[in-house]
């Protein structure tokens, strides 16, 4: 009968594995956390520059109107 070697740090090996993937785990966990919150903030920086283009075409359109009306004056 053929006896098995055993691997002397075999279970040392196993433990660190499996704290390896448990890290790997939580990382991903994290990181798909930062992704919903990036995608969050993206949305909220797009509200942002739409009211800012709504803003900079309402002060433009006021120019031209006071333009055409020869209303502008310069700034005191």
């Amino acid at each position: 009968m053929v006896e098995e070697m055993n691997n002397p740090y075999e279970q040392v090996q196993i433990n660190i594995l499996q704290r390896i993937v448990k890290n790997v785990e939580r990382l991903n966990q994290s990181v798909t956390t930062l992704n919903q919150t990036l995608e969050d903030i993206n949305r909220k920086n797009k509200n942002l520059e739409i009211m800012g283009q709504i803003c900079e075409n309402y002060h433009n359109n006021i120019q031209f109107n006071l333009e055409a009306s020869g209303n502008r004056k310069p700034p005191l």
